[in-house]
């Protein structure tokens, strides 16, 4: 089988989970023998320079990168107001892409052209014209998803109408994409469940995120040392800003109280200034630490605040496959069929928060338990050599839903 995968951004380094889901699933489609080619936007954003790296990208057998400048634009969003199209999906709209895709499929023949992301879709009548491979949509989230519970997250009334504005017409062209594809491959059964209501009929397969646990060495003296809790993740991603500020205005000050002694330590890829400056205490900020596991290692806790997103996280899943305690929202656990208490812990409010982190103050060497738990749990429900094997059968089927 020859599949070709096509993403908005070369998937590496392994520090978000789109990349962790990207890397997983085709290193695992290639173990079970399929030719796997990669075509990836190397964006300004998340530009990768391949020029002198040690070769972790073996499991392809060729890769194609186009630069592209995606690059926020205030002239490009204005003047979007008065387009139907929508302001997401054209920032990876690029000439220079469709030719490198042109020259691909001209001189190679696929069986599937698996497309990473929604922002992908509007290549599909170039793809239909020169290929005659079946179109697959990994849909790593219900994208329109994620904006509207931002919009509903924002105060200030001029943003919220702007970006209802955008959500809204994001959400028609993800509708409207949702006929176009031969084979949907939601992240989740929820977002399944989102895109059969908004109007998808065809054949899909749920592929949540596959973690190879072999590469993950869980290491439980954190929970011999001061309680501690960390923050990893992309700092130039809105839902993570979002409830990042949240944990710090409304949550910490109350932890403090609480717990005088306990730290936060936050490491992420391109961090804000802001966040570099803060002032609040037992506040350590890392920025893109070079080892993401061992940093996680370091931390009993690991705390991750989503208010808004869609899809399934990558780092609560590393940071279960680590065997430590991850405190998350019920958005954040979606997709992810943990207990609280038993492999993670729940906390929706400031209350909820807080009470999470005493609870864990008060364990007395068992809290150790919990983290093991989640290590044990991410080993049975997310191998990626078993997802890959259930994706193998869905591109060999043709009629048979799986789910």
């Amino acid at each position: 089988m020859r599949i070709l995968q096509v993403c908005k951004k070369f998937p590496y380094p392994l520090k978000d989970g789109e990349s962790i889901a990207i890397n997983n699933l085709s290193k695992s489609l290639n173990d079970l023998g399929a030719d796997m080619t990669l075509l990836a936007m190397n964006t300004t954003k998340h530009y990768f320079d391949l020029k002198g790296q040690n070769n972790p990208f073996d499991h392809y057998q060729e890769i194609i990168t186009v630069d592209i400048d995606n690059t926020i634009k205030l002239k490009d969003a204005f003047l979007n107001l008065f387009s139907r199209q929508s302001f997401h999906i054209s920032r990876f709209v690029s000439r220079d892409f469709e030719k490198a895709l042109i020259r691909l499929l001209k001189r190679s023949s696929f069986d599937v052209i698996q497309l990473e992301t929604l922002y992908l879709a509007p290549y599909i009548p170039l793809i239909r014209k020169y290929s005659d491979a079946r179109i697959s949509m990994r849909a790593h989230n219900v994208e329109s998803e994620i904006w509207t519970r931002i919009t509903n997250n924002t105060s200030s009334f001029p943003k919220k109408i702007y970006l209802k504005y955008l959500s809204d017409k994001l959400h028609r062209f993800e509708c409207r994409m949702l006929h176009h594809y031969d084979i949907l491959m939601p992240i989740t059964s929820r977002d399944l469940g989102i895109f059969r209501q908004m109007g998808f009929k065809g054949n899909a397969v749920v592929v949540p995120i596959g973690l190879d646990s072999t590469e993950y060495k869980a290491d439980y003296d954190s929970f011999r040392k001061k309680l501690s809790i960390s923050f990893i993740g992309s700092l130039d991603w809105m839902p993570n800003i979002e409830g990042l500020r949240w944990f710090l205005k409304n949550v910490w000050g109350k932890i403090q109280k609480e717990l005088p002694g306990i730290q936060l330590h936050i490491a992420g890829r391109n961090t804000p200034d802001w966040l570099k400056n803060i002032k609040k205490k037992n506040i350590v900020v890392h920025g893109e630490v070079e080892d993401a596991a061992a940093f996680i290692n370091e931390h009993s806790i690991m705390v991750v605040p989503l208010l808004s997103g869609s899809g399934m996280r990558a780092k609560i899943l590393e940071g279960m496959a680590l065997g430590k305690v991850v405190l998350t929202t019920r958005i954040g656990l979606e997709g992810i069929d943990a207990t609280d208490k038993q492999e993670i812990l729940i906390g929706d409010d400031v209350r909820d928060m807080v009470k999470a982190v005493k609870w864990c103050s008060k364990q007395n060497g068992r809290l150790e338990m919990v983290g093991r738990r989640a290590c044990d749990f991410v080993q049975s429900n997310y191998d990626s050599m078993e997802i890959a094997r259930k994706v193998y059968k869905a591109y060999s089927s043709t009629t048979v839903e799986i789910v």
